[in-house]
């Protein structure tokens, strides 16, 4: 390194972004992604053996994508090349390439090639990779926002493990603003802060997951507050506000709001007011709710309030759980406002759960036994004590049904589970109704 880049580098050490000045430099000072950096985990056993295939990180902004790859590279000691998808092209790759040999020949020494933004390169630049992954030359970082099945191409894609990223959480984010505020070398620890803690979690919930939109918003809170009488920053709720451009919202996920907000969307839904609990769905996504609790609640209202009278609304809040957790959020809040509009617009019933609760009280209250003729026969020897004997097999009846008895002894002619008039549910009754009146001979 020559003077002027020493000079540089030492620059950019105290005039770059507060995010990048805190991007970690080793694997262990990373926060989230543990189900592929944990311990035992895919990247952590690749760096344990030395031995880094090439791989592309798929995830939001934020998320570590850069930060990871520099860390692989100093924790194998690989030289580092970065390139940028938007800015550079085939001629690019050639110089990356034939420097990469020439510290392979003299030095011994293997490189990493980092291609941000991997999806924007054509097919052309794609292929020009090719065969210095296959054979070893470099190993190949790629990093998207973008799915890379659908933008990358197949060849290379063959030669590459994809690894999804995920949001981090915000206990993550406020670890990491914590840390930054302490920091001398590369932080903000030099300066006089007095931050509330109202306003640093309010940072790490509406920075979305995103640990460069947290210290942005920090370091500009930071900047741009001037110092007060006795030479101090102080930072409030209103200026944590202003720097994240978000308002905060009365909403504590762990006290009276959270209970409050989730019992009013249920009961919206099962008053059939799609608007009100679209508008409390709307209050927990912005307070940054865990959506996957509000996924979960959704379910238990298919099958609670909406049940039978219509049995596709369980299918579709399962649909949408399935859907938040493959797309993630913030798209995941379009699968939830349609499961939450179908819900709240579906005709409703609570007979199944009715029927269960009543069932639970008696079986634990009555001891009752299975009548013989329904007990199991599999094993040699249980007819020998009457299992099985008298039990009438409904396929061979007319309508598939004939009449004996189910119930034990001990509760017949109890009923659990009585039909209601609305939905699909009108249809069991008359079938249910249908079934009584034959005599199933």
């Amino acid at each position: 390194m020559d003077i002027f880049q020493l000079i540089k580098e030492n620059t950019l050490a105290t005039t770059a972004p507060l995010a990048d000045r805190m991007r970690p430099r080793s694997i262990k000072e990373i926060l989230g992604q543990g189900h592929i950096l944990g311990d035992k985990k895919f990247l952590y056993r690749c760096i344990q053996s030395q031995r880094i295939p090439s791989i592309i990180l798929y995830g939001p902004p934020g998320t570590g994508k850069t930060t990871i790859a520099k860390a692989i590279a100093n924790e194998v000691a690989a030289h580092f090349f970065q390139l940028n998808a938007v800015t550079s092209g085939v001629k690019d790759i050639r110089g990356v390439v034939e420097e990469a040999d020439e510290l392979l020949s003299i030095q011994q020494k293997s490189s990493i090639l980092f291609i941000d933004e991997i999806h924007r390169f054509s097919k052309n630049q794609q292929d020009a990779l090719l065969p210095h992954v296959e054979k070893g030359l470099l190993t190949l970082i790629g990093a998207t926002t973008e799915n890379p099945y659908f933008q990358v191409n197949k060849a290379l894609l063959s030669r590459t493990t994809v690894l999804k990223l995920e949001l981090l959480h915000q206990e993550d984010i406020l670890v990491i603003l914590q840390k930054s505020l302490k920091d001398k070398e590369r932080g903000l620890g030099n300066f006089a802060i007095e931050i509330a803690e109202d306003a640093l979690r309010h940072m790490a919930e509406t920075a979305g997951g995103d640990a460069r939109r947290g210290l942005n918003a920090l370091e500009i809170a930071v900047l741009s507050t001037p110092l007060d009488k006795d030479g101090k920053i102080v930072i409030d709720l209103e200026v944590a506000e202003e720097s994240i451009q978000k308002r905060t919202l009365q909403y504590d996920k762990d006290g009276d709001q959270h209970y409050d907000v989730i019992s009013a969307f249920i009961k919206s839904i099962r008053g059939s007011d799609p608007d009100a609990a679209i508008h409390y769905l709307a209050k927990m996504i912005y307070a940054g709710e865990d959506p996957e609790f509000i996924a979960r609640r959704l379910i238990i209202a298919a099958s609670e309030d909406i049940g039978n009278a219509d049995p596709s609304g369980l299918q579709v809040a399962i649909a949408a759980h399935e859907a938040l957790k493959i797309i993630g959020m913030p798209e995941g809040r379009i699968p939830l406002a349609q499961a939450t509009v179908y819900l709240a617009t579906a005709p409703k019933s609570n007979a199944a759960y009715i029927a269960i609760d009543k069932a639970l009280k008696d079986v634990e209250n009555i001891q009752t036994m299975v009548p013989n003729h329904l007990k199991d026969t599999h094993y040699k020897g249980a007819q020998d004590f009457g299992h099985g004997i008298d039990y009438l097999y409904p396929h061979n009846y007319d309508r598939n049904y004939v009449k004996q008895q189910y119930m034990p002894s001990q509760l017949e002619g109890k009923s659990y589970y009585k039909p209601t008039d609305n939905g699909y549910e009108e249809k069991i009754k008359y079938y249910i109704q249908t079934l009584q009146n034959t005599d199933g001979k």
